[in-house]
């Protein structure tokens, strides 16, 4: 009997290094192991929602990603641009965008996010562009006043940089919204560990954990698009039985 419980404890162990080993080649940024109660243990990843994300190499998520990355880095020169000379600033859009960023900078922290957020959100009329879906700059945006839920996420990203949030702190999350049966993007920021959702739906920002209508689809993270491939591993390690 004892060898036997011996066996089961030694497949415990292994099935755990398995997971951990499979989790550190598999993710694309590192995860975490936590441990919410005694005898389970949960792989969690960095990304925002907790669920692991790996970065894929075609579609026509990418394909918009790439194309809108050329435009929105046009943008973030003649925002800097303007930002440096704003008497010799020629884009009526920019100077919009930019006394948005103005106010964020004045507030740290979740203040700096949340004015970000509600700005943005009062500067844009919703409007969905239909079977097109075109994906549209920052400055373009606001020179056309409107624009649906993945231009709200572009303009905020770009504001929240211009604003001084670090580049690694932001993503942009294609979701789905359960309760309406559709597609949402959003931002993601991260804030002393926790992922806020900006989202041109509501002017309050709600972590990851908390945003239970959204299943992640989607992580779009400067260069690259990761898809989201599930929930976090969780398992229970059997402990020995007593004979």
């Amino acid at each position: 009997m004892e060898t036997a419980a011996r066996s089961r404890a030694w497949r415990a162990i292994l099935v755990l290094c398995g997971l951990i080993l499979f989790g550190s080649a598999a993710d694309l940024r590192a995860g975490t192991l936590l441990s919410p109660g005694a005898g389970v243990l949960v792989r969690k990843s960095a990304e925002p929602f907790g669920v692991f994300a790996f970065a894929i190499s075609g579609g026509s998520l990418r394909q918009k990603w790439f194309a809108l990355k050329d435009k929105l880095d046009d943008d973030m020169v003649q925002l800097a641009l303007c930002d440096g000379d704003r008497d010799n600033c020629a884009s009526p859009a920019a100077l919009k965008l930019l006394a948005i960023v103005d106010q964020a900078r004045t507030r740290e922290g979740r203040a700096r996010l949340g004015e970000t957020n509600r700005a943005v959100n009062l500067a844009i009329r919703a409007e969905n562009d239909g079977a097109d879906d075109v994906w549209s700059s920052p400055l373009a945006t606001f020179a056309r006043g409107a624009g649906d839920c993945e231009d709200y996420a572009i303009a905020k990203l770009a504001a929240l940089r211009l604003a001084g949030v670090a580049a690694d702190d932001l993503r942009i999350v294609v979701v789905r919204d359960v309760r309406a049966g559709e597609e949402h993007a959003v931002v993601a920021a991260k804030l002393d560990g926790h992922w806020l959702m900006l989202d041109n739906r509501r002017m309050a920002m709600v972590e990851d954990d908390n945003a239970r209508s959204y299943q992640p689809l989607f992580v779009l993270y400067q260069s690259a698009v990761l898809k989201y491939v599930g929930e976090p591993v969780q398992f229970t390690m059997a402990m020995p039985e007593a004979h």
